[in-house]
C-alpha cells in the first residue's frame, strides 16, 4: 500500500474540501476492522473517517436510529439492548477472523452490507436502512431518505451504497430502522445426519408454519434450527417442529443457544487457521451438499451452512490462488466472495464473483457518475472500478 498521509476531517464540509482536492486515491478507514476485506486498495492516503461517530437521535418508540457512520456496532448494540431492542439483520463481527483488535463501526458494517443468520427472516443489512448522508468521490455532500419514510420514487441510494465498499461515497451518518428483541429463544438440534439430510430438513423445517429463524448445519455437530418470540409462541412452535420433522430432537439451554449463533454468525470456528482461504458461496441450498462434494475429492475442507443451506462457509488449504478455479467451477449459479486470504493472494484474483459484461458496465457508469476520478477505494471491489 502507498499511504504516506492521514486525512481526518471533522465535518462534512472538510470531508468535501479533503476528497476534491486529493491528488491520489483514499482508502476509506473507520476502525480498520474491515481492511482485509475486498482487494487491496492501493492509496496515497487513509481517509480517517472516526470523527463521524455518535449518537444523532434514537426513538425507540419509533423504532428509529440515527447515528454517525463511525459509531462502534458494540456501542450501539448495547444501548439497544437497555430498550429491548435490536438490528434485527444480526450483524456480524468479524474482527477476530480477520485479525482486528476490537468491533468495527456500523458504516463499515454498511459500506459491506454484512447480515447474520436471522437474514433468513429479518432480510439483508440494506433492508434495515432508511437514509444515509455523506459525500460523493466528486465531492459533493449528499443525503438520501429520511427518519420518516415517504412515498417517492427515483435513485434508492441507500440500498445502492450498501454494499459498495466505499467505493461510491464516504458515509458520515446512518437512519437505521430497529425492532423489538425477541422475548424467547430456544434451538432445536438434530444430530446423525449427512449433508443432504440436514438440508432436506433445513428445507422441511423453513417451509412449515413453525417461523423458523435462522437454520444453520455444522458437520460434526448437527442442524440448528432457532425459533423466536414470546414464550409460550415459541413452545408451541418446537412441539410443531418435532412433529413436521418426524424425528426426536434435542433442545439447547438458552445460554448455550445465544452462543452457538454468535459462533456462526461470526465464523467462530474458522479463527483457528488464520493461514488458510475462507470464502463465503452464496447458492440455492439444493446445490451445496453436490458442491461440497465434489471440493471434497480435491482437497480437505471446513465448512457449514448458514441460511438453510444458501450460504455456504469454506476454508480450504492455503494456496497462491485461494483454489479459485476449483470453487467457482464447483457450483454453476450463484457467486462465491472471498473473505480471507493474504494480501498478495487478493490483489491477483478476483475476490467478488466476476461479473457478466452488462453488469460490469453498468457497475462502470455508476462508479463514474459517483466518482469520477476513482478516488475512493480505487479497486477494493473490481480492478478499474
Amino acid at each position: 500500500m502507498l499511504m504516506s498521509a492521514v486525512l481526518k476531517p471533522e465535518t462534512e464540509t472538510e470531508l468535501s474540501e479533503m476528497i476534491t482536492a486529493a491528488p491520489a486515491p483514499l482508502e476509506i478507514v473507520g476502525h480498520g476492522t474491515k481492511r482485509h476485506l475486498g482487494r487491496p486498495v492501493l492509496a496515497g492516503a487513509t481517509l480517517d473517517m472516526s470523527a463521524f461517530s455518535g449518537i444523532i437521535a434514537y426513538e425507540p418508540e419509533e423504532l428509529i436510529l440515527d447515528v454517525g457512520a463511525a459509531t462502534p456496532l458494540a456501542e450501539i448494540e448495547r444501548m439497544l439492548a437497555e430498550r429491548g431492542q435490536q438490528l434485527a439483520f444480526e450483524p456480524p463481527d468479524w474482527s477476530a477472523l480477520l485479525g482486528a483488535q476490537g468491533s468495527g463501526t456500523v458504516g463499515g458494517l454498511v459500506a459491506c452490507n454484512l447480515s447474520g443468520p436471522r437474514r433468513l427472516k429479518a432480510g439483508a443489512a440494506r433492508d434495515h436502512i432508511l437514509g444515509i448522508h455523506g459525500v460523493t468521490g466528486a465531492g459533493n455532500v449528499f443525503k438520501a431518505g429520511a427518519r420518516v419514510v415517504k412515498n417517492v420514487t427515483g435513485y434508492d441510494m441507500p440500498k445502492l451504497l450498501t454494499g459498495s465498499y466505499g467505493t461510491l461515497a464516504a458515509l458520515t451518518s446512518l437512519i437505521l430502522k430497529v425492532l423489538p428483541a425477541p422475548e424467547s429463544e430456544e434451538t432445536v438440534v438434530l444430530t446423525g445426519l449427512d449433508d443432504d439430510q440436514a438440508v432436506e430438513a433445513m428445507s422441511l423445517a423453513m417451509q412449515s408454519a413453525c417461523e423458523i429463524s435462522s437454520a444453520a448445519y455444522v458437520p460434526g455437530e448437527g442442524v440448528y434450527l432457532r425459533l423466536e418470540g414470546i414464550a409460550p409462541s415459541v413452545s408451541y412452535r418446537r412441539d410443531q417442529l418435532g412433529k413436521v420433522l418426524k424425528r426426536g430432537i434435542e433442545v439447547m439451554a438458552t445460554k448455550s443457544s445465544t452462543a452457538k449463533w454468535r459462533a456462526i454468525r461470526d465464523g467462530a470456528i474458522f479463527i483457528d487457521n488464520p493461514r488458510h482461504p475462507l470464502w463465503r458461496i452464496s447458492v440455492a441450498p439444493s446445490i451445496a451438499p453436490g458442491m461440497i462434494r465434489v471440493l471434497k475429492d480435491r482437497f480437505d475442507i471446513r465448512y457449514l451452512f448458514d441460511w438453510a443451506g444458501g450460504l455456504v462457509w469454506l476454508e480450504v488449504p492455503p494456496s497462491d490462488d485461494a483454489a479459485q478455479a476449483l470453487v467457482r467451477s464447483s457450483f454453476a449459479a450463484g457467486h462465491a466472495t472471498l473473505i480471507r486470504a493474504p494480501e498478495s493472494t487478493r490483489a491477483a484474483i478476483d475476490v467478488f464473483q466476476p461479473q457478466a459484461a452488462a453488469l460490469a458496465a453498468l457497475s462502470g457508469r455508476v462508479k463514474k457518475a459517483f466518482d469520477p476520478r476513482h478516488i475512493l477505494n480505487p479497486g477494493r471491489m473490481y480492478r478499474g472500478i
